[in-house]
């Protein structure tokens, strides 16, 4: 072993590790099928245990944990945007357009340039779709 190897050994053993975050154990409640119906009435689009710690301890209650960027704020903007992108050939049109013109092969006619503004229109319209369903203002990009 270098010295090299050694004092990058000794200094790696003596930086302490980032500990976990230990919880406590999760505690287990059953509800009637009325009081669990009134719980999933009450708590729209959140988790079930959001909504319980939120009845507990208020609503300035600080997450356990965030994951991702939450719930779809719009349901059926992403619906329409997912069943439009499984419906379109869009990446085969625009994949055929990228070797046209990479062959010099693509003639820019006024259609064509017309036929190419409308899929830039449509595309940015199911940007906006897809951003309103993640609760973004189609404004504020990705």
């Amino acid at each position: 072993m270098s010295i090299l190897d050694h004092k990058f050994n000794k200094i790696a053993s003596a930086t302490p590790q980032a500990e976990k975050v230990k919880y406590p154990p999760p505690y287990s409640i059953r509800f009637t099928f009325e009081e669990r119906a009134q719980l999933d009435a009450d708590r729209g689009h959140k988790p079930l245990s959001v909504c319980i710690r939120e009845r507990l301890f208020g609503d300035g209650v600080s997450p356990r944990k965030k994951i991702g960027n939450g719930p779809v704020q719009d349901a059926e903007a992403l619906g329409r945007v997912l069943g439009a992108l499984g419906s379109s050939r869009l990446s085969s049109n625009l994949n055929q357009l990228a070797k046209a013109v990479h062959t010099g092969s693509l003639p820019v006619t006024p259609e064509t340039e017309s036929d190419l503004k409308d899929a830039c229109r449509e595309i940015a319209e199911l940007r906006a779709d897809l951003l309103r369903a993640l609760g973004k203002s189609p404004g504020d990009g990705p």
